[in-house]
């Protein structure tokens, strides 16, 4: 079941976090210069909670109550952590598939790629804390329900679980146009991570260097680039075809 998605409250959203809800995005009124404001703000930048300065016409909007100048949204399920990350790796030490969201901002392809992911039997799939797309009810809506199914963990940064991932022999694949092989020239063994940029930037290029191979789709029309979710719902699916091969 989907929890109330909106809290408010300078009190009640501090609360939320020493609580460890998991808050989506925090709407801060612009020019809130109180004491628990700035106690807020501290536990918002140390748990790297996104905020966002807005007037307070946003705020009225979102909720007629007494807000204090702070709404938040919560996220329906709770996202696993890095150090629950090391655990579900260990736990598969074997045969283990991840797939990581480079700042992935649009929250239906981000919803039809859970879908893909739950479909295609991926472990875990592994967003950044701040410039990713919310886990909200249209997520849930265009994920059919598998938002529930697929491992959700949440880091300060990409490149955390990319080392992680090293450090236990697991091969990160980057999903980038500029790869000299394309997924039908590549071979995926039993343990790797494929990481797919955003939708407009694709990979960051510090992320690219962490790579430990660049495959692409091929592309034979005109269009150079496929909608993020198809072109990982491509890759994906070659992964099981291998696999199963």
């Amino acid at each position: 079941m989907e929890k109330n998605t909106l809290i408010y409250g300078i009190r009640a959203v501090i609360e939320a976090i020493d609580s460890n809800e998991s808050i989506n995005r925090v709407f801060m009124q612009r020019g809130l210069n109180n004491k628990n404001g700035f106690e807020l703000i501290k536990k918002l930048n140390k748990n790297s909670i996104e905020i966002s300065y807005v007037p307070v016409e946003k705020l009225n909007r979102l909720t007629p109550k007494n807000h204090q100048g702070v709404v938040a949204t919560i996220s329906p399920i709770n996202f696993l952590t890095i150090s629950d990350l090391s655990d579900l790796i260990e736990s598969k030490p074997k045969s283990i598939s991840l797939l990581i969201l480079d700042q992935l901002s649009d929250v239906r392809n981000f919803g039809a790629i859970v879908r893909t992911a739950e479909c295609t039997a991926i472990d875990c799939i592994v967003i950044q804390s701040s410039g990713s797309a919310p886990v909200n009810g249209d997520t849930i809506k265009t994920s059919s329900g598998a938002i529930f199914n697929v491992p959700i963990c949440k880091v300060s940064h990409i490149k955390d679980a990319i080392f992680l991932l090293k450090q236990h022999d697991i091969k990160i694949f980057g999903a980038s146009e500029k790869a000299e092989n394309n997924i039908y020239q590549t071979e995926f063994g039993k343990s790797q991570a494929i990481i797919m940029g955003s939708e407009g930037k694709g990979l960051s290029s510090s992320v690219i260097k962490l790579c430990d191979e660049l495959i692409r789709i091929p592309l034979l029309g005109k269009i150079e680039s496929l909608n993020v979710s198809v072109a990982c719902g491509t890759i994906l699916y070659e992964m099981v075809r291998q696999k199963h091969h």
